[in-house]
């Protein structure tokens, strides 16, 4: 008989080279898949490398993808860290556009410093509270937080939607749904050819590392994550301490939300996100929830992104084989997890009570990334 235990605890270098070998394993057998399909695998994951970083334009659109996802992905892991399970990104995004644009439009005037602050204090705060809606239904109704976040996403989308196609529909725009493009002053400035939003998203994994490493906050996050009765006879104050990290964690969303509002749409629109809120997710669940590793995945996943984008002008191939990538790397990252955890032993007589009892079914490890995927607009 087969039985699954717990393994005793691996050190960080052997970790480390199970996941690349499952990164590795999982091109391999991502060959084997575009193969299959009729396809020259190497000549994919070349076109896939030179669509993404092959011109300075294309390492721009790369960069331009990595910026809202890295931060997407930061103010996700906030949550995460204390098992506050936030699949609302999406949503947190659309909101934090929204309080930008809505500063944006209403001091159009203002000089570029003091508006462009307003902006990103106004995304910010927009994108916390909507964050904070599902944290108050969880502390006073304990109310699931995944199927509420999960919910608002859509509620947030179709606010959006609601202001293109009505009131900030532009006059100007001849009938097209469609809202005004923000003034100058209310756009970010570029750095090194690229909108500076790079340099923003660096100083907030920067900064969040400091946050989770040395500061009374992130050790409350820990404690809490891991137990919220331990964190209680502590003294801690765990609504206080909930509630203060999901704001952080919308707010954070909703930052993304206004510099792709104000650097790359230069307006608001419902298809901005491009679902990158829900890719956050699984970004941020591969990391380990480590900001400087959310940082390199985040990047890693825009340039598949952006090169799955290139192949359908370059090979003629569906820009969907770049999903069937992603999803292949996620399926062995998942099963590596699996690997560091428990391990197989062969049992020759009936196991008696004393045995450890089986861990829950790998199935359980799949469901919340699988399911984002699933629901991904």
């Amino acid at each position: 008989m087969i039985r699954i235990v717990s393994r005793t605890e691996l050190s960080g270098a052997t970790e480390n080279m199970l996941r690349v070998g499952a990164v590795l394993a999982a091109l391999a057998a991502s060959m084997i898949v575009i193969a299959g399909i009729g396809y020259n695998p190497f000549a994919v994951y070349g076109r896939i490398i030179a669509g993404s970083l092959g011109t300075f334009y294309r390492f721009k659109e790369t960069v331009n993808k990595a910026i809202p996802l890295t931060v997407l992905s930061l103010g996700i892991a906030v949550a995460f860290r204390m098992k506050f399970w936030n699949i609302g990104a999406e949503g947190q995004f659309c909101l934090g556009a929204y309080g930008a644009a809505l500063a944006a439009f209403s001091f159009p005037h203002l000089p570029a410093p003091l508006l462009l602050s307003l902006m990103f204090a106004a995304g910010f705060v927009f994108g916390g509270l909507w964050a904070l809606i599902p944290a108050f239904l969880k502390t006073r109704f304990a109310a699931s937080e995944t199927l509420v976040t999960l919910m608002l996403n859509y509620v947030g989308i179709k606010w959006i939607a609601y202001l293109q196609y009505g009131p900030w529909k532009d006059p100007a725009a001849s009938g097209f749904p469609k809202i005004a493009t923000f003034s100058k002053n209310a756009i970010l400035p570029s750095v090194f050819g690229i909108h500076m939003g790079w340099i923003v998203a660096l100083l907030l994994a920067g900064a969040l590392y400091l946050v989770f490493k040395k500061s009374k906050l992130g050790y409350e996050i820990d404690v809490l994550g891991e137990s919220e009765q331990t964190a209680r006879y502590a003294g801690m104050n765990v609504t206080r301490i909930m509630l203060v990290s999901v704001l952080l964690s919308g707010g954070l969303c909703g930052i993304a939300g206004m510099m792709q509002a104000s650097a790359v749409e230069h307006s608001l629109s419902d298809q901005m996100s491009g679902g990158l809120g829900f890719t956050a997710v699984i970004t941020t669940w591969l990391a380990k929830l480590s900001p400087p590793v959310i940082v390199a995945v985040s990047f890693l996943f825009s340039l598949l992104i952006q090169g799955g984008n290139f192949l359908q002008t370059a090979l003629k191939i569906p820009s969907a084989v770049s999903s069937i990538l992603q999803g292949i790397i996620i399926f062995f990252v998942l099963g590596s997890e699996f690997f560091i955890r428990y391990r197989f032993v062969w049992v020759r007589n009936r196991p008696s009570s004393g045995l450890p009892k089986p861990p829950p079914s790998l199935f359980l490890y799949l469901s919340i990334p699988l399911s984002v995927l699933y629901c991904r607009p």
